[in-house]
């Protein structure tokens, strides 16, 4: 071969590393009270990084979702084809319990394991975490109605993934859907105009409408949101009736959309669809954003997750690839603009574990811990995610031209990074969910700013912000002022949140990092504007890829 072909300083492929070999997630599942899952995270970890997994990934994402609405001789059939891989993904999701397990489990410290699961396994492919989500999310909702949880519940939370269009209480394990937004309203879901009728048994109704988004369409059944007698209200709709029969729901068409492709989303038709009242009459809206709020830990986690591996990949690169006569990681400007995508990464991961473990002791009675989900999980879920796109085009940088083609798959990564910013409520529905819950619940603004304050005295840099914060929320009276600045508000909410996880638990490097930027404002608008005199060689160290049988983990 002639010489003009031999390669030289080209980066080896990143596989056979573990996912979950990363300290920030690790340290937090054990204070965070799950260390007992650490195994089986590090098994999923090992499995996420090696060569089938992201193989599986990859094709589940290059062969896009297909729908069927009829079949060859014209008998409506409204089915979605997927590529085979899709079912390997969803069948180890299901089987580790990454959807409905935790409500089943009364171990301290489910829900965490759960989220570290979410966060190692979605590295894999991200796409099948949607109707992953959508099962976990559904329990809570369901409870509102006790007779159908008796029922449902076990299915959610089974470890069996059985595909296939049956009736579901027939199924080992079923997924669920929701099926909320409308074409005239989106997020304005009280403008929503589908409408449901009693029919035949009391507690259940026909429905009539379109949906505009809804998320999972081959699931077994569907949380929706429909116009009843007494109001807007929330529907349990199988896709299968309990004879057999085909509910009447008709597939339209599925959404061409930027990312996660490998996972379908669609509009859909009910035509008199049968489906059984969840909780009250009018109270649709209640009963339903239990099932959202849920998500909302998804989003934080599954950014977070997306952040790290756009950090391991851009790390990999710059330990084998030289330039200008050394390696880009001993050069200077790249050890900034490494060291600043790793702190943003620790952050987000501290933040979303932390929000993990509130969702497990309000699972089990903690009421401040309730007040700290509730107003910490919208706060997260806006800044986490706002940050994911900026995060991904700066690692995807990071490895210049070869970043940029689909073999590296940071174009996927980047594809997807906008996702959970929308996903139930964009960054205006969430900023602005945070002050309706500052308003309405006081108490979980105590619990907020107690869970801060037991970093006070420890940086000072984190003291003046949070000393900045308490006074702009006393100035800030007049409603119409509150939600013009409520951006600036919430990401101000979430950078102290931040930095006294970092303060108290964090690496003292990561820490000081993140006070002197992000609080001290000695920070530039781009990544890689981090002050001098950090400890970036320790910060980076702890975004380098593991392979199993390595030195032990950077910090443990």
């Amino acid at each position: 071969m002639p010489t003009t072909h031999e390669v030289t300083n080209q980066v080896p492929p990143l596989t056979g590393h573990d996912v979950a070999a990363d300290p920030a997630l690790l340290e937090a599942l054990h204070r965070e009270g799950a260390g007992w899952a650490e195994a089986e995270v590090r098994e999923l970890g090992v499995r996420a990084g090696g060569r089938q997994a992201q193989e599986w990934g990859r094709l589940a994402e290059r062969h896009s979702p297909v729908l069927h609405t009829h079949d060859r001789y014209g008998h409506r059939v409204d089915e979605v084809e997927f590529h085979p891989y899709w079912h390997e993904l969803m069948n180890v999701a299901v089987r580790h319990g990454l959807h409905g397990a935790p409500w089943a489990d009364g171990r301290p410290g489910a829900h965490v394991a759960r989220a570290a699961k979410v966060f190692v396994w979605g590295q894999a492919d991200p796409g099948h975490l949607c109707p992953i989500s959508m099962t976990y999310a559904a329990v809570p909702a369901l409870r509102a109605e006790p007779e159908l949880a008796a029922v449902y519940e076990p299915l959610l939370t089974s470890p069996y993934y059985d595909f296939g269009l049956r009736v579901p209480t027939a199924k080992r394990g079923i997924i669920a859907g929701m099926s909320m937004t409308e074409k005239q309203g989106g997020s304005d879901v009280r403008a929503n105009t589908t409408r449901a009728v009693p029919a035949g048994e009391p507690g259940t109704y026909a429905l009539t409408g379109h949906k505009w988004f809804t998320s999972a369409p081959m699931s077994d059944v569907f949380l929706t949101l429909a116009q009843a007698p007494g109001g807007l209200s929330c529907f349990l709709v199988p896709r299968v009736l309990p004879d057999g029969s085909r509910n009447a729901i008709r597939f339209q068409r599925l959404k061409d959309k930027l990312g996660n492709r490998s996972n379908a989303s669609g509009e859909i038709e009910y035509e008199g669809a049968l489906g059984r009242l969840v909780g009250e009459e009018g109270r649709g809206v209640a009963t339903i954003i239990r099932m959202v709020n849920m998500t909302r830990l998804d989003c934080a986690v599954s950014s977070a997750s997306g952040m790290r591996q756009g950090l391991v990949q851009a790390v990999h690169h710059a330990r084998h690839r030289s330039a200008f006569g050394a390696r880009l990681v001993d050069q200077p400007l790249m050890t900034n603009v490494l060291a600043d995508l790793a702190v943003e990464a620790e952050a987000a991961t501290i933040a979303a574990l932390r929000l993990a473990g509130a969702v497990d002791r309000a699972a089990a009675g903690d009421a401040e811990e309730e007040q700290l989900r509730r107003l910490g999980l919208a706060v997260t879920k806006y800044w986490v995610c706002k940050r994911a796109p900026a995060h991904a085009a700066e690692a995807l940088e990071c490895l210049g031209g070869n970043g940029y083609v689909e073999d590296s798959g940071l174009p996927r990564l980047y594809r997807e990074s906008p996702l959970p910013s929308i996903w139930e409520g964009s960054g205006n529905v969430a900023a602005l969910d945070v002050l309706r819950a500052m308003g309405r619940q006081p108490e979980a603004v105590e619990a907020f700013f107690a869970e801060v304050d037991r970093a006070a005295g420890a940086d000072r840099r984190l003291d003046a912000a949070v000393a900045r914060l308490r006074k702009d929320l006393a100035d800030l009276a007049d409603p119409a002022a509150l939600q013009y600045r409520a951006r600036r508000l919430v990401e101000r909410l979430a950078l102290v949140l931040q930095g006294s996880l970092l303060v108290r638990h964090g690496h003292p490097a990561v820490a000081d990092a993140f006070c002197a930027s992000r609080l001290d404002a000695d920070w530039g608008i781009a990544f890689g504007t981090l002050p001098p005199g950090l400890d970036t060689t320790a910060i980076i160290e702890r975004g380098t890829p593991v392979f199993p049988g390595a030195e032990a983990v950077p910090g443990q």
